[in-house]
């Protein structure tokens, strides 16, 4: 190649796929890297994709999505919020990496600058960098459980800031944010004219019998701010790419413009799986919830049983951050530790920004068999390599 980028030569790499790739050398490893759940699609989801490629829905459609995913998705709002939507506040994306992508575009000048959690979904980070923006991180802390608070943005906002991030619930850390914490910072960043965009795609997975607050539950949010969404973790269809941004339909209409140089359109038989999806019966979402909550007291139990380990509980999307800062190594070298002489697959918390070192992120999307032989596997080499923690 005669010539690269700085782009190229500086876009952050996923430690979570790097860990992967050096898990494979091991035949009897277990992966606890990826958010991949290990349920397959419902049956009535994939019947409606070999429906609609049957009735050859096959061609181009149109690039904000089709007219009845977007009828779906509004009126999916509409019961959940109670405050009207749209079709044309909808837009269809490949997956909520995609939509996310889209409303920077949408928002942002090189030289902008982004409010993001610290950890946070590393994603966030390149696609940031790809518009030329800044990031600023806002550390958040476990003696306040992960949770963004208004006060912290405000102390970092600038007058080039453009955009603040939430992850809600979050990825890596499994928090939620309250309905008085998302209020706040909507009345804050309303003050200042600063656009927020919500990441929810974990909205199915919350626990204790506690209910997804949206952002678009607030009043007049939907006038300047943004939802994205995913069916990814919901319906088991991760590889499908499939989601959605929620928006007022004048940001829509300029990010469909984006769209036709960038992946054109969602192809319409996936769209149809889609709309069978959200408006079909849910039952198979609320059996991965009960699933995945007894995942969760496997692993944050387990955890909180080995010497070094203190794990606060998961409120929520289906993940562990346990803190590990009592073995006194980088995230990095610890999780390098565990997968050498246990063979189980870790993401160090450094991944996820510099507020993640002194953690590991593990994800409870695998079977209770092989995530029960990960704790016994960790437990049993820290008691014999550390006795005296």
């Amino acid at each position: 190649m005669y010539h690269w980028s700085e782009l190229s030569k500086n876009y952050p790499a996923s430690s979570i796929r790097k860990m992967a790739k050096l898990a494979a050398q091991f035949d009897d490893t277990l992966m606890l890297t990826m958010g991949e759940p290990n349920f397959e699609t419902p049956e009535y989801i994939k019947k409606a994709a070999q429906d609609a490629i049957a009735a050859n829905h096959t061609h181009y459609g149109p690039n904000v999505g089709e007219l009845a995913f977007q009828q779906a998705v509004a009126k999916k709002y509409t019961d959940q919020t109670g405050i009207p939507f749209e079709p044309n506040e909808v837009m269809a994306t490949f997956g909520g990496t995609e939509g996310i992508l889209h409303v920077m575009m949408s928002i942002l000048n090189p030289g902008d600058e982004v409010i993001i959690a610290d950890p946070s979904y590393p994603n966030y980070l390149g696609q940031i960098m790809l518009l030329g923006a800044k990031v600023v991180p806002v550390p958040v802390y476990e003696e306040n459980s992960f949770k963004m608070q208004a006060s912290d943005i405000e102390q970092v906002m600038t007058d080039k800031t453009r955009l603040i991030i939430l992850n809600t619930p979050n990825n890596p850390m499994g928090s939620i944010l309250d309905p008085s914490d998302m209020e706040a910072i909507v009345a804050l960043a309303d003050l200042h004219q600063i656009a927020i965009l919500s990441d929810e795609v974990y909205e199915s997975l919350i626990y204790d019998g506690k209910k997804h607050f949206s952002l678009f539950q607030i009043p007049g949010a939907k006038d300047n701010h943004f939802v994205v969404n995913s069916l990814s973790k919901t319906y088991a269809m991760t590889g499908w790419r499939i989601g959605y941004v929620v928006g007022n339909h004048e940001a829509i209409d300029r990010m469909a413009e984006f769209r036709e140089g960038v992946g054109f359109c969602v192809p319409p038989f996936i769209q149809e799986a889609a709309i069978a999806a959200i408006t079909g019966p849910q039952d198979d979402v609320r059996y991965f919830l009960e699933q995945y909550d007894r995942r969760r007291h496997i692993i944050v139990d387990g955890l909180n049983q080995i010497p070094g380990f203190n794990c606060l509980n998961t409120e929520g999307a289906f993940y562990a951050f346990p803190n590990i800062k009592a073995f006194g190594k980088s995230s990095y070298d610890f999780a390098m530790e565990i997968l050498t002489e246990t063979h189980v697959a870790l993401t160090p918390g450094y991944a996820f920004g510099k507020m993640g070192e002194g953690y590991l992120r593990i994800p409870f999307a695998e079977s209770e068999e092989v995530l029960q032989e990960a704790i016994d596997r960790i437990k049993a080499y820290i008691i014999k390599a550390y006795p005296n923690l």
